[in-house]
């Protein structure tokens, strides 16, 4: 006789690890999953988290006798509810087994906490919010996510949509060939030199650089779907997390006039590096890891934050800045030996941005869903 399911809360340190440990459980070793750094994710997930200073959770663990088999978490977001006035609750973490009782089990958890609460509807996946990790992936299995973005199983959808959760956005991801040289675009971006300067992040001022960039993304990313504002707590504490692996060229402002109209910021993918190192570092894979940062270097980065003030957005002064942002960019990655870029994530009706990256020969290779279900 199968064991039954049981659900127990996240409520203390040692249930957050196990908590942590769960997809270890659920992915296969042939998987295109890259097991994330163990403490990175007890990080994000530790109440010093800015997050938690407009948000509250509540993550749950799926058992089977001794076994995991999946977990969820439930999310309310005090500033997406003042943002966009709906009373919408998010889920995510979400890993399990291939079992329709798991999955319902888990989901039926976080409705009925979301619901107590006053909750509408849920939302997700949010890993823990919209900028975090985000979105259930739909397409594009076969290749490992980059940094910074989620992977599940393929049957993760069909689980979902058998309880009644419907898609309400898809993002998408696309990868760029550095090399490529997309001509139209590079003489747009020349002639666009003389009005647009570009320079690099300045290290000697960061935290003033840090708040325009912020400012920059929020003006933005304001009307978009979706949107909740960077806090200055957040963006400060994303920025010193990635400061000494993101190199000050693999960050781009453009100017006009001296005033800063725009930015873009890439990543190296650290997921080349993290692989076979089981999401751990001691006892010595952190010298494996520095081994490969110096010896190694990723030939593959992603394009984290983009972002151009709202004012330029429908004129063609909009799509100059942009051409002039990622060509400067390019031009620092070449250099550091990166070969592929992933453009992610890209709403799939911002059309305008959309058009602009696939100018530049970029190809839609990875699509993520966002569900809603609502809370009756």
């Amino acid at each position: 006789m199968s064991l039954a399911i049981t659900l127990a809360p996240v409520t203390s340190t040692q249930n957050l690890k196990e908590f942590i440990r769960v997809p270890w459980s659920v992915y296969p070793r042939n998987s295109a999953w890259v097991p994330p750094l163990r403490l990175e994710r007890r990080l994000h997930l530790a109440p010093s988290n800015p997050y938690f200073a407009h948000a509250r959770w509540q993550a749950w663990i799926a058992w089977r006798g001794k076994q995991a088999v999946g977990r969820i978490s439930a999310q309310i977001d005090r500033l997406y509810l003042a943002q966009h006035g709906r009373k919408v609750g998010f889920f995510g973490m979400l890993e399990a087994i291939d079992d329709a009782e798991v999955f319902a089990r888990l989901t039926a958890q976080a409705e009925s906490w979301l619901k107590a609460q006053g909750m509408e509807a849920v939302q997700g996946p949010y890993n823990l919010s919209i900028n975090h990790e985000c979105g259930l992936l739909i397409e594009g299995f076969d290749r490992p996510p980059a940094i910074m973005m989620p992977y599940n199983p393929p049957y993760y959808a069909a689980q979902l949509e058998s309880l009644h959760y419907r898609k309400v956005k898809d993002l998408i991801a696309y990868l760029l060939e550095a090399e490529t040289r997309p001509y139209a675009a590079l003489r747009l971006a020349d002639r666009a030199a003389e009005v647009i300067a570009t320079r690099p992040l300045c290290r000697a001022r960061q935290d003033r650089e840090f708040e325009l960039l912020r400012t920059i993304f929020n003006d933005a990313w304001a009307d978009n779907w979706g949107f909740v504002p960077f806090t200055q707590e957040e963006f400060t504490a994303l920025a010193k997390t990635l400061r000494f692996i993101v190199p000050d060229d693999f960050v781009q402002i453009a100017e006009i006039d001296g005033e800063a109209v725009g930015m873009i910021a890439a990543l190296p993918d650290l997921n080349q590096l993290l692989c076979g190192l089981d999401g751990r570092l001691l006892p010595f894979n952190w010298l494996k890891l520095l081994w490969r940062w110096k010896t190694a270097y990723p030939d593959t980065a992603r394009v984290i934050l983009m972002g151009i003030l709202r004012r330029y957005r429908s004129n063609l002064m909009g799509a100059a800045i942009a051409y002039r942002l990622i060509a400067a960019l390019r031009a620092s990655l070449l250099a550091r030996g990166i070969r592929r870029v992933e453009l992610s994530w890209i709403l799939e009706d911002n059309l305008r941005m959309r058009g602009v990256i696939e100018s530049l020969g970029a190809k839609a290779y990875k699509r993520y869903r966002i569900y809603e279900k609502p809370l009756r």
